[in-house]
């Protein structure tokens, strides 16, 4: 039996297209055991419409807060953010997260400098995509070891668009895999790839067993911008874990990491 969580869900505080009650009635239809929303948080890029405007996280987890009461014996309800990382901007977004009642925060990596990786293919146009990868797992790296993420969001989103480097990136992947055991935070497997031009998870699946020699602790999440979408995929997802080894997925209360057998057969 798998115990199934789903830990990044973006309602209309930020870029999702419903309520939250929406995403959790279709969790509860799903099978799902435990939801989490995390909304997209900026805090140094103003203005970005598929942010939520940090003023108002105490709103946020006060109407989470709600829909756990609501909803207790149904499923639970977890509150977790996804911050993005910028490095040198660590003691601004330790600060923020630091007076947050939080169960989880995924951090990600969308910007590379003022663009973000997953604005168009035109940001790929005419640059070095070996030094691209380079630099793009370089930031992922940081943010794993900054100590301000339970778990690292969609871990290769550079590939999106479907270009590749020339060189073999899987020395990228092994570095990766050693920072988060070395940091102790989780990665997910992010179905929502699926959805996008890459039409395929992130991280790389033929990376999978790579992290889990490595020892790095994994859950699945469907990155869910509508109800419909609340655990999609995610019985490949599991099926690719267990090829890969996995035994265990892992859950978060209170910013605490719990592992949780899992069953895939």
């Amino acid at each position: 039996m798998i115990y199934k969580t789903d830990y990044h869900v973006h309602t209309l505080f930020s870029d999702g297209k419903s309520e939250a009650s929406e995403y959790i009635e279709k969790a509860i239809s799903a099978g799902i055991n435990e939801i989490g929303f995390s909304e997209h948080l900026n805090l140094f890029v103003p203005g970005q419409q598929w942010c939520m405007d940090p003023s108002r996280i105490t709103e946020y987890i006060s109407a989470i807060r709600s829909l756990k009461r609501r909803y207790r014996g149904k499923i639970e309800v977890r509150t977790g953010l996804e911050v993005d990382y910028f490095p040198g901007k660590e003691n601004e977004i330790y600060d923020f997260l630091s007076g947050t009642e939080l169960d989880f925060v995924i951090g990600s990596v969308h910007y590379m400098g003022p663009a973000t990786v997953d604005s168009g293919p035109d940001f790929y146009e005419g640059k070095d995509i070996d030094q691209l990868y380079e630099s793009y797992f370089e930031i992922l790296c940081q943010a794993v070891g900054s100590g301000l993420f339970d778990i690292l969001g969609h871990p290769d989103l550079v590939r999106i668009y479907n270009f590749r480097p020339a060189n073999d990136p899987r020395p990228l992947y092994e570095r990766l895999a050693s920072k988060l055991v070395m940091h102790d935070v989780a990665f997910e497997l992010n179905t929502n790839g699926r959805n996008r031009p890459l039409a395929d998870f992130y991280p790389d699946r033929k990376y999978l067993k790579l992290f889990r020699e490595k020892g790095a602790v994994v859950c699945v999440n469907s990155d869910s911008h509508f109800p419909a979408r609340i655990g999609q995929y995610f019985d490949e997802a599991y099926s690719l874990l267990a090829e890969a080894g996995y035994r265990e997925m892992c859950t978060f209360k209170g910013r605490e990491r719990i592992s949780m057998p899992a069953d895939f057969s």
